[in-house]
């Protein structure tokens, strides 16, 4: 089985733009969507809360929800879509999915979950997978996990992406619950150990390309998640480290060019400059020019009719040889 680097569905960021920045990064890496609840797919906008760029490949859509005839309707319009992997959400804490009977909550339903992914798999022909935490509240996560992940992977998941912490639904915010809860890392490596034919995937804490080298020893895929967001860079070593492409200098006049582009069709069909660029603040974090530049996209970009010179202004703060230097 090959190893696979994912980038985490994060809330409020994962979203189109932040995907499209990430694959010129990555070429290989698979790609999320934030968190979409099936309701919405049904009843809802459909291109403004599932369009995508091509250029995004490949890339799942996370999906949220309880109900499994809705959820397989969702997975349909997914796949129609073009969306490599549907994903279901098993571990959001939040208020808003406590609410609608999914996320986190369903780490107590879990035979609930697998008829989820029995009828998602019924429904398509791409993959099906599960992301979940260790347990929620009380739970002992050695039964929590185990017959959470039995139920799934019987019922046809084709990978259990593991948030090695507990969710607490009473007393933590969702930002607390990322952040309070240890981590338990060997938690997810018994549970390979116990699965060894089927995906286990880890997410949580993984701070660098290191730290995901070191999980790959004990499980099929790794998940970044804040520290692709708030450092992208990082994400440029993925593909000759893990899938054995040949290491080169990454092209940052060309990714200024590739985004420019990108940004200059986003504000023709009536977004802002911000919208693409809120997530490129952190892409040059350490190297000379980085405060400058994040000075420029956290202001200049935001303003009102702000353009592309603004992205190439920034980019035009960062000192590039110092960056090979490095390199």
């Amino acid at each position: 089985m090959q190893p696979l680097l994912a980038i985490a569905p994060m809330m409020d960021w994962t979203d189109r733009h932040c995907r499209f920045l990430h694959r010129q990064l990555t070429r290989r890496a698979l790609l999320y969507t934030e968190m979409v609840v099936a309701d919405a797919v049904i009843h809802g906008a459909r291109e403004r809360l599932l369009g995508f760029d091509g250029d995004e490949h490949p890339v799942a859509l996370q999906l949220g929800g309880s109900d499994p005839r809705k959820l397989a309707e969702a997975a349909v319009i997914g796949e129609a879509f073009g969306y490599d992997e549907i994903n279901l959400n098993v571990g959001c804490p939040s208020d808003r999915v406590q609410s609608g009977t999914f996320g986190a909550c369903l780490m107590k339903t879990p035979m609930l979950v697998a008829d989820c992914v029995a009828a998602m798999k019924a429904a398509v022909k791409i993959p099906v997978t599960v992301k979940c935490r260790i347990g929620v509240d009380d739970q002992d996560p050695e039964a929590a996990l185990d017959t959470l992940a039995d139920g799934v992977l019987a019922a046809g998941a084709d990978a259990l992406w593991v948030h090695a912490r507990k969710a607490w639904l009473e007393g933590l915010s969702p930002k607390e619950n990322r952040d309070i809860p240890p981590l338990d890392y060997p938690r997810v490596y018994r549970l390979k150990a116990r699965k060894p034919n089927q995906f286990i995937g880890i997410n949580g804490g993984i701070q660098s390309l290191d730290e995901v080298s070191d999980h790959l020893r004990h499980v099929d895929g790794a998940m970044l998640g804040r520290a692709a967001y708030h450092t992208p860079g990082i994400l440029t070593g993925i593909d000759a480290a893990f899938y054995g492409e040949a290491q080169a200098a990454f092209d940052y006049a060309a990714l200024m060019d590739v985004m420019a582009d990108y940004a200059a069709r986003h504000i023709e069909k009536g977004g802002r400059l911000g919208h693409v660029t809120r997530h490129m603040v952190g892409l040059f974090h350490g190297l000379p020019g980085a405060r400058r530049y994040r000075q420029i996209l956290s202001t200049d970009a935001n303003k009102p009719g702000a353009g592309t010179e603004v992205l190439k202004t920034a980019f035009a703060a960062i000192d590039f040889a110092a960056e090979a230097e490095a390199a």
